[in-house]
């Protein structure tokens, strides 16, 4: 008989194990970056939604003299318009948007109004590592 020299093909368990780690090392670079990327986005949406309800929250001011209440159902905006968090009028007139759900639960951002400047943003961030948006306040 005559002996088949067959090249194998394929894989040895050492260059499996050398993919199996770049990919190891490249997760551990995009899961902490796609997490800030998620937190980023839940603060803008919550940024969002409450800069939405300026205009007729300054229209009800011009048309009844102040905010009462704490349903912002007055303004024509649900509470619950952004289902990652709850808005509310203060009593003191600001209108605030918690954040409930998500990375950034916890959050606080404030629009309150002033005579003089108009209406002014700040923001208690949870955690407070995280970057306040642009036109916000850092309050923590």
């Amino acid at each position: 008989m005559k002996a088949i020299n067959k090249k194998q093909k394929g894989f040895t368990l050492i260059e499996l194990m050398i993919v199996v780690a770049i990919i190891g090392v490249l997760s551990a670079i995009a899961v902490p970056a796609y997490k800030d990327y998620v937190s980023k986005s839940e603060l803008a949406s919550g940024f969002a939604t409450l800069k939405s309800v300026i205009t007729p929250a300054e229209l009800y001011i011009q048309e009844h003299g102040a905010l009462s209440g704490s349903d912002t159902s007055i303004l024509g905006v649900k509470t619950t318009a952004n289902n990652l968090g709850a808005l509310k009028i203060e009593n003191d007139g600001s209108i605030t948007f918690t954040h409930n759900k998500g990375a950034v639960d916890k959050t606080v951002f404030t629009y309150t109004r002033s005579a003089t400047d108009g209406w002014t943003c700040g923001v208690l961030l949870t955690p407070s590592t995280l970057t306040e948006p642009k036109g916000c306040v850092k309050t923590n």
